[in-house]
């Protein structure tokens, strides 16, 4: 059965039941399932966890890591049925997100490339499962990853027991796609040896003994599509800031013609401003991302894009269905890798890369929040950012100037929560304009980001709390008793304007 699929005779035995495979998940475990970004996640073995939980008296709730979020539900079915304990390093779930905020799920928020490092440093206990999607398995065992790598790899290895997915609805054209290399143990670990977004360090497939394989399912089910919109005139005016900026930034000599390697962020914004780099006049670019969307191949069939890199393809139900059937055009464009070497901060300072990032908001100063509204409850989670706006040649920061019809202004005086600070953030952009606050002191950048990156009807607001804050003096000035004034006028009357401003967005 399935002999192109499992190519390993001895491993066929193995085959069974998602529901006998779900029997070997016991209360208390820490289980590593693969998935990113919605993207080669485990379909079948976590539903029926949830299945058993509801179903079952016995006690069974567990730590969960991925790579990123997951698709098909698997979040919130696992927490309307009470499995997850604890939960990292990233999530995307509306019921998970509540859960986390209400303080029934615990919720581990961590850079993407750090969850794997502190499990090899033994620093989140032993792994004992490890449950991994795969479009095959080799002669020798080597397990075939699907549309992401993520943590799949250092999860099957780290794990004590592996169950593995063998997707049909994965096609074996997947094969060959991947690059897996492992970092050796600190302090005595080699060099990243990439020195181009192209270059293959590693095998094909995820090499662990086959009798650690203790269950394999067969599942047919595609990957959950991404939920990313399409492009408005916001999105379109931010990448037309943006391409300016790069232009500029050709034309003095800072950056060549063809442009360092681009990352990404997932989402609608970075994906709609990624883009619109097709009608720009930049050619032969390059990707070291974590996650390849639907904008990686509008650039690459545009003919702007020569190769991309990731640890996933996240893409929308259209896009996945070409894509996939057409791998033999893009395979000598792509490659997707471990998340701990996408999001390596080596390779990222080596090769220079434009980060392109998404915020929840920023403040006067330059710092983002990119994780938690009003400063307390969580969305998703850091995700990759700080992995590459920390160690980017430039880090761009991108957000719409107003949400929810002007009620909530994006650039605020100080942001309530802070995932990248002033020190780590190069350029902010929004809809409205673009901040360049390289070399800049804080009240320098004060004014830049108020005047360029505000909307029309906050920019009076800011200013008035700006020439406030400066009776205060200091190097980064702040009237600390007013501070979260635009917060707390959200919480108190739903928007963000003084009494009595008129919020008229489209006079504005």
């Amino acid at each position: 059965m399935y002999e192109d699929r499992i190519r390993c005779a001895a491993l066929r035995g193995k085959i069974t039941t998602a529901k006998e495979a779900a029997q070997l998940v016991r209360n208390g475990m820490r289980v590593g399932a693969s998935g990113f970004t919605r993207a080669g996640d485990t379909k079948a073995v976590p539903i029926e966890l949830a299945r058993r939980a509801r179903e079952e008296k016995e006690p069974l709730r567990i730590t969960l890591m991925t790579g990123a979020s997951l698709g098909h539900d698997v979040d919130r079915l696992l927490t309307e049925a009470g499995v997850l304990e604890r939960r990292l390093p990233f999530q995307v779930d509306t019921t998970l997100r509540k859960a986390i905020n209400r303080g029934e799920v615990m919720f581990v928020d961590q850079h993407l490339s750090e969850t794997v490092e502190m499990l090899r440093a033994n620093l989140l206990g032993k792994l004992d499962l490890a449950i991994i999607e795969a479009a095959a398995i080799t002669e020798s065992g080597g397990i075939v990853p699907t549309t992401s790598v993520g943590n799949s790899a250092s999860f099957a290895i780290l794990a004590e027991k592996v169950i593995v997915e063998i997707n049909l609805a994965q096609p074996l054209g997947l094969e060959g796609l991947h690059d897996i290399w492992i970092p050796g143990r600190r302090p005595h670990r080699e060099p990243l040896p990439i020195m181009s977004p192209e270059d293959r360090v590693g095998s094909f497939t995820i090499d662990i003994p086959p009798e650690k394989i203790a269950a394999i399912v067969i599942t047919d089910q595609p990957d959950s599509p991404s939920t990313v919109l399409p492009a408005d005139e916001e999105t379109a005016r931010i990448a037309g800031h943006l391409i300016e900026f790069l232009k500029h930034e050709v034309k003095h000599g800072r950056m060549n013609a063809q442009l360092p390697p681009l990352q990404a962020g997932i989402g609608t914004i970075a994906n709609a401003v990624l883009s619109g780099f097709v009608d720009s006049p930049f050619e032969a670019l390059t990707m070291y991302s974590e996650v390849l969307q639907d904008s990686t191949f509008d650039l690459i069939d545009a003919g702007k894009m020569v190769f991309a890199s990731g640890a996933s393809m996240t893409l929308s139900a259209t896009r996945q269905e070409q894509v996939l059937s057409e791998l033999d055009r893009y395979r000598d464009k792509l490659v997707l890798r471990p998340q701990e070497v996408s999001n390596h901060p080596e390779v990222i300072r080596r090769l220079g890369l434009i980060a392109l990032n998404t915020a929840l908001e920023c403040d006067i100063y330059g710092n983002v929040n990119s994780t938690h509204v009003g400063g307390t409850h969580m969305m998703n989670g850091i995700g990759g950012s700080g992995d590459f706006s920390r160690n980017a040649s430039c880090a761009i920061f991108a957000t719409k100037a107003i949400a929810k019809d002007g009620c909530i202004s994006s650039i605020v005086p100080m942001v309530p929560h802070v995932d990248h600070n002033e020190h780590d953030v190069d350029v902010i952009v929004t809809e409205q304009g673009l901040a360049d606050l390289r070399g800049l002191a804080p009240r320098e950048r004060a004014t830049l980001i108020i005047d360029h990156c505000t909307h029309p009807l906050y920019r009076d607001v800011l200013r008035d709390y700006y020439r406030d804050a400066l009776k205060h003096g200091g190097q980064t000035p702040h009237d600390l008793a007013n501070v979260f004034a635009m917060h707390l006028r959200y919480n108190a009357t739903g928007s963000m304007l003084p009494e009595g401003a008129v919020g008229n967005v489209a006079n504005a």
